[in-house]
């Protein structure tokens, strides 16, 4: 799809210097905020983001080839003269509109997914599961904020059946924002976790701002969430009026005794791997119950789509860094979650990690962004870990912290502490015999992939 002249004049408001564009029925292909890969089709905005502002690029971007420009108000003196441009109060808002428009001229269904964990999985899963409708446009990696929600939907083309975007948010009124340029047809709330309650304050305020994706959800849309989350059932019907979903897994040896036909339910057999819901049979690729939890989710919206499935059905997903990722080296085999962490993820990832053979070893950067509440997290973390049969547990925080949680520690000799990542690997090595596996698990921050390739 492209943009024209009158196109734009609509949304941005009237060209300035249009007499000197050298095609007066120029269009634009591409929406563009990166001068490093603008081509001469684009429309490039000026986007001023926390670490780079777009106006500084202006000269680069003309002299690549760019027959127009969207800028701030104010900024004009930045261009040759008589170059064509449109001006604007705020170039995020304009870019953002742009992406409204494309968005509504595709007229595709629009899936969006937000939660405090889970998102990214239950996207690949999703993708994958819905491919058989044709061709899939998902949020890359996690481009899931202003920014890569916007250029997710400016990707898209008419060949695209269903556009999945995954949203995520930093505080309250983001995701609102995200639902306001998108107009998503169907929301799924993966969860309501502990993530960003150091910004929040309070797990009510998380559940809001992840309401907050029914803010323009089509009226005839539907939301997914988890089953037995009353206080997210009852935030929900504050901002949403239509049909809701309420999904629910369960051990396979509830089978027999646990029905309730308000939910969407799906029964887990942890030996297999596998999960049977409405009476078939799903293997998936991706190990553990919470990725069974998410792959419902995925089951959920296929059945939106009118999809149906065969008695026996079988999921290889593709594992992306840091989320997954299982590595099988010549002597133990890493679980590598080392992509980012919250309370519920790491519970999750060791129980998983729990049903493997052998000896089980944790390697755990410290989660970040708990605020006041870090030190009860963290405290609750440490205290499931030592009633668990993990052998060892190398935690890596500050020096700060590692004072305050050796003393809480002090009766137990599971735990070894490290304020760097550098000779984690070392230790491990030390530590671990043939078949042993060991999972890592931190924040971003600490960039815990960079210890696998040290380790045995």
């Amino acid at each position: 799809m492209y943009f024209s002249v009158p196109d734009l004049n609509k949304i941005l408001g009237n060209i300035t210097n249009w007499e000197s564009l050298t095609n007066q029925f120029q269009t634009f292909k591409n929406i563009s905020l990166d001068s490093r890969t603008i081509l001469n089709q684009d429309l490039f905005i000026a986007i001023k983001g926390k670490n780079f502002d777009g106006h500084d690029f202006l000269k680069e971007v003309i002299k690549k080839g760019a027959k127009a420009v969207v800028i701030k108000d104010g900024m004009q003196n930045l261009l040759p003269n008589a170059f064509p441009f449109w001006t604007v109060p705020d170039t995020l808002e304009a870019f953002q509109k742009l992406a409204l428009f494309k968005r509504r001229k595709l007229n595709i269904p629009v899936v969006g997914i937000t939660g405090s964990v889970g998102k990214t999985t239950t996207k690949e899963m999703m993708g994958e599961v819905l491919k058989q409708l044709g061709k899939i446009k998902l949020t890359k990696l996690n481009f899931n904020n202003e920014f890569g929600v916007g250029l997710t939907i400016l990707d898209s083309d008419s060949k695209d059946k269903i556009l999945i975007l995954e949203m995520g948010m930093r505080g309250l009124g983001q995701i609102e924002n995200l639902s306001k340029f998108s107009e998503p047809d169907i929301a799924v709330i993966t969860n309501i976790g502990s993530s960003h309650i150091g910004i929040l304050g309070s797990k009510e305020k998380i559940t809001y701002a992840k309401c907050e994706i029914t803010k323009h959800l089509n009226p005839k849309g539907v939301v997914i969430i988890p089953a037995n989350d009353l206080f997210l059932e009852e935030t929900l019907k504050k901002n949403w009026n239509g049909r809701v979903i309420k999904v629910e897994l369960l051990d396979i040896n509830q089978k027999e005794h646990s029905i309730n036909k308000n939910n969407l339910q799906g029964f887990f057999s942890r030996s297999s791997n596998s999960i049977i819901i409405e009476n078939k049979i799903f293997e998936i690729s991706f190990q553990g119950f919470h990725n069974a939890f998410n792959f419902l989710f995925a089951y959920a919206v296929a059945k939106e789509f009118g999809i149906e499935f065969e008695n026996t059905n079988k999921f290889n997903f593709v594992s992306l860094n840091g989320r997954n990722k299982i590595l099988k080296l010549k002597k133990t085999t890493i679980f590598d979650e080392t992509y980012n962490a919250s309370p519920e993820s790491v519970k999750a990832c060791i129980n998983n990690l729990l049903n493997s053979p052998n000896n089980h070893f944790l390697i755990f950067g410290s989660m970040q962004e708990l605020g006041t509440e870090s030190k009860k997290y963290h405290k609750d973390i440490f205290d499931f870990i030592d009633r668990s049969d993990i052998k060892k547990c190398i935690f890596i925080c500050d020096r700060n912290d590692e004072i305050y949680y050796a003393d809480y520690l002090k009766k137990s000799t599971k735990f070894l502490f490290f304020n760097e990542i550098n000779k984690v690997g070392e230790t491990i090595n030390k530590l671990t015999k043939p078949g042993d596996f060991i999972l890592l698990k931190g924040s971003h921050s600490w960039h815990l992939e960079k210890i696998i390739k040290f380790i045995d």
